[in-house]
């Protein structure tokens, strides 16, 4: 288990704000650096007195979220609309959900 552990630190020792910032690119005479989303996670256990009664696991998700362009001295943050539609669409079925039985509790 503690070699498990110690090739996880190894493998993610360089996990930060790097992971989330891509390097800039040209593209169509414009600068534009990568954003993401990145989150990840790990855990394990076991149960004491019994032999081979532990396991672990792990997952981890990478949200394109757009790009930071700079055309000139200008920067500017341009959203990625499809991911941006796949947040925004359960929030606003949710809130329509809530008004709706808040109306109903309302004129009962």
């Amino acid at each position: 288990m503690a070699d498990t552990f110690a090739s996880l630190l190894e493998a993610f020792k360089n996990v930060g704000v790097s992971r989330a910032y891509g390097s800039p690119v040209q593209l169509g005479g414009e600068e534009v650096i990568p954003v993401a989303l990145v989150s990840f996670g790990f855990g394990g256990g076991g149960e004491a007195g019994q032999e081979g009664a532990s396991g672990g696991g792990g997952g981890g998700m990478v949200v394109p979220l757009g790009v930071y362009r700079k055309v000139g001295d200008q920067v500017a943050f341009r959203p990625n609309t499809v991911v941006a539609l796949v947040c925004v669409v359960p929030v606003i079925a949710v809130l329509g959900g809530a008004v709706r039985r808040a109306i109903r509790a309302a004129k009962a």
